[in-house]
C-alpha cells in the first residue's frame, strides 16, 4: 500500500503540466520562424540594394553610351534608332579638328581651370588655417560672410561682373575668368577644409609650436600634409566646375582666340546647323579629360569627400 502511494506520489511529482509545455513549444517555434525570416531578409536586402543600384547605374550610363556611339557614327546614320551602331567612323572628330583650333581651346581651358584651382586650394587652406588654428579675430563673422556667398547664384553676378571686368580691362583675358572662378570657389573650399581641420589633433600643433615651427611653416609642413585628401577633393571639384562653366565664359570671352572648350558645341547646334555627330564628338572631347582626371584621383577624391562630410 505504501509502495503504491509512493509510486503515485513520485508519478505526480514527475508529471509536467501540459499548459506551460505547450506555450514554451509555441514560443520556441515562433522565435525560430522569426529568426529564419530575419536570416532570409538579411540575405535578400543586399541583393535588392545591389539590383536597384545596378538598374540606376545602367539608366545613368545609357545617355553616355549613346553620346559616344553617335560621335562615331556616319553622318547619314546619326539618327538611327539604335544605341550602338555598326557604322563606325572618325569623320566627326576629323571635321571638328579641321574646322576648329581645338588644341588652342584646350589650352585655354587648362590655363583657366588650372590657375583658378591653384588659387582656390591655396586661399582655402590659408583661410581655414586662420579660422581654426590661429583663432584670428572676427573669424565667426568672416565665416558667416563666406557662407552667405554660397547662396548667391552665378547667373545673378554675370552683369555686374561683366561691367566690373570691362572697366578693369579684363574682358577677353584669362584673368577675366580666373578671378571670378577663384572668388566663387574659395567659400566652398573654406567650408570643406574648416570642417575637417576642426577635428585635427591639437597636440600636434602645440608640439610643433614648442619646437619652433609656427606661422606659415606650420601650415605648409604640418597642416597641409594632414589635409591632403580634402585638398585633392577641393582641387578636383574646383577644376571640374571651372572646366564646365559656360554662362560667364560666354559673356566674358567674346573673341574666338580666348574661348574655352564648353563654348564650342554651340557652333554645331541650331535649327539650320544641326550636326549631331560633330556636336557629340565635341561633347566627348569636353568630358573626356574630366573622366580621366576623376579615374586617376578617384580614391583620394572619395576619401576627401567622406572626411569632409563627417568632420566638424
Amino acid at each position: 500500500m505504501s509502495g503504491a502511494i509512493s509510486g503515485r506520489v513520485n508519478a505526480s511529482e514527475l508529471a509536467v503540466p501540459a499548459g506551460p509545455v505547450g506555450r514554451t513549444t509555441n514560443q520556441t517555434s515562433h522565435d525560430g520562424g522569426r529568426s529564419k525570416r530575419r536570416r532570409v531578409g538579411g540575405r535578400l536586402l543586399p541583393r535588392v540594394v545591389v539590383t536597384g543600384l545596378s538598374v540606376v547605374a545602367v539608366i545613368w550610363l545609357l545617355p553616355i553610351v549613346y553620346l559616344i556611339s553617335v560621335s562615331f557614327r556616319n553622318p547619314d546614320h546619326a539618327f538611327d534608332p539604335t544605341i550602338i551602331s555598326t557604322n563606325v567612323t572618325l569623320a566627326n572628330y576629323k571635321a571638328v579638328f579641321h574646322g576648329n583650333p581645338m588644341l588652342h581651346y584646350f589650352v585655354n581651358s587648362i590655363v583657366v581651370a588650372g590657375i583658378s584651382t591653384l588659387v582656390v586650394v591655396a586661399a582655402g587652406a590659408a583661410f581655414a588655417y586662420g579660422f581654426t588654428v590661429l583663432k584670428l579675430r572676427y573669424t565667426t563673422a568672416l565665416y558667416l560672410g563666406l557662407l552667405v556667398t554660397l547662396m548667391v547664384p552665378i547667373s545673378s553676378l554675370v552683369i555686374p561682373l561683366g561691367a566690373l571686368l570691362q572697366s578693369l580691362g579684363l574682358v577677353n583675358t584669362y584673368w577675366g575668368l580666373i578671378g571670378p572662378y577663384a572668388a566663387l570657389g574659395i567659400p566652398f573650399a573654406v567650408v570643406v577644409l574648416t570642417g575637417f581641420m576642426h577635428d585635427l589633433p591639437r597636440d600636434v600643433f602645440e608640439a610643433s609650436i614648442l619646437d619652433g615651427v609656427g606661422g606659415w611653416r606650420l601650415l605648409t609642413l604640418i597642416v597641409v600634409p594632414m589635409l591632403r585628401p580634402c585638398l585633392i577633393f577641393v582641387a578636383v571639384w574646383q577644376f571640374i566646375t571651372s572646366w564646365n562653366e559656360f554662362f560667364l565664359a560666354l559673356t566674358i570671352e567674346t573673341k574666338d582666340a580666348m574661348k574655352t572648350l564648353p563654348l564650342i558645341p554651340q557652333q554645331y547646334s541650331g535649327v539650320y546647323l544641326g550636326n549631331p555627330g560633330a556636336l557629340f564628338a565635341i561633347l566627348c572631347l569636353v568630358a573626356g579629360p574630366l573622366i580621366l582626371l576623376y579615374l586617376a584621383v578617384q580614391r583620394w577624391f572619395v576619401g576627401g569627400l567622406l572626411e569632409g562630410a563627417v568632420k566638424g
